[in-house]
């Protein structure tokens, strides 16, 4: 073996071992979390009201870091190559683990052996909503829109392969409505740009366009979920216009692989914490999420699952990056 080699071996090692000694006194400093996404998003939404209560259970500041762009990949890469001491955490949804796979020949990180899962956050369904100029308050009305008119309402989204730019394909898949598809670097902008009324339609999460709902610079045509939601009962379901749909999303957090095991369930423990706490619960049911917290291995099997779930969404409704 040469010097070098045994220098660099040497050094791998070291770090390693460093490492492994931290985990017993984690966290001994700030922890950046990573949000993937501008800010404004339901994901920004859920960190921020997370963060507070995390910092408390581990006694050390949790600083928020917003890396917007290229549909999540950004901020994901840079998770993907950090160290793995804990010190890194990254807020997912399925559109960087699952949706992104399918839509990129390359990516410069593996979901499954680039991370280690620590837990889902929550389940949640999208909101369809409107600019108060459009015509139509309802699915049915805007489907009688579309057809009237094909091509001439603009879809926003917060990017090809996002959660909204997926749940609008599967609506247009099974009604056949044809419009304009406007991608945004994130959630946040793409609700800005609704609200001016740049684009008429946005499917977005409920915890972001519920509040511009209520205040009257929205409008709800109908949720994605089965059932209701119990954040706006009023408000019907998608299904109830267009039989058979159904579009649900998760939330979760993941670490570098190779990150100590003890770092993980330590993470895993505050976070279900957080979950659990009923001020938490409360205003995640107010948005509209249903709050889970579960266990390492049954978020990895998840993401395991919803990546062979989108591979098959994405290849039958043809979708292609912007």
């Amino acid at each position: 073996m040469s010097g070098r080699l045994r220098f660099a071996l040497c050094a791998l090692l070291a770090g390693y071992a460093a490492i492994a000694v931290s985990a017993e006194s984690f966290p001994a400093r700030p922890i950046r979390f990573v949000v993937p996404y501008p800010p404004g998003g339901g994901t920004d939404i859920v960190t921020r009201l997370i963060s507070p209560p995390l910092a408390e259970g581990l006694g050390q500041q949790i600083v928020i870091d917003n890396r917007g762009g290229a549909g999540g990949i950004i901020g994901t890469e840079i998770v993907a190559k950090a160290l793995p001491d804990g010190y890194t955490m990254l807020f997912v949804v399925p559109a960087q683990t699952s949706v992104n796979p399918a839509l990129y020949k390359r990516l410069p990180y593996d979901p499954l052996r680039d991370f280690a899962p620590v837990t889902q956050l929550t389940i949640y369904e999208l909101a369809m909503v409107a600019h108060p100029s459009l015509p139509a308050s309802s699915v049915k009305q805007l489907l009688a829109l579309a057809k009237s008119k094909p091509g001439t309402i603009n879809l926003g989204s917060a990017g090809s392969g996002s959660a909204g730019h997926m749940a609008a394909e599967w609506f247009r898949m099974m009604t056949g409505v044809q419009w304009v598809h406007v991608p945004y670097k994130g959630a946040g902008p793409a609700l800005t740009e609704l609200i001016g009324g740049q684009v008429q339609v946005l499917f977005a999460t409920t915890l972001a366009t519920l509040p511009h709902v209520r205040a009257g610079r929205l409008k709800a045509l109908g949720v994605t979920g089965t059932r209701r939601s119990p954040a706006a009962p009023d408000v019907a379901t998608v299904a109830e216009s267009v039989p058979g749909y159904e579009f649900t999303q998760w939330q979760g957090v993941v670490v570098p692989a190779k990150t100590p095991r003890a770092i993980i369930k330590r993470l895993n423990a505050e976070l279900v914490k957080v979950m659990n706490l009923p001020r938490v619960k409360e205003r995640v049911l107010e948005l509209g999420s249903i709050p889970v917290g579960s266990t390492p291995e049954q978020f990895a099997a998840l993401l395991k699952s919803e990546l062979e779930k989108y591979a098959k969404i994405v290849k039958a409704a043809g979708i292609k990056v912007d």
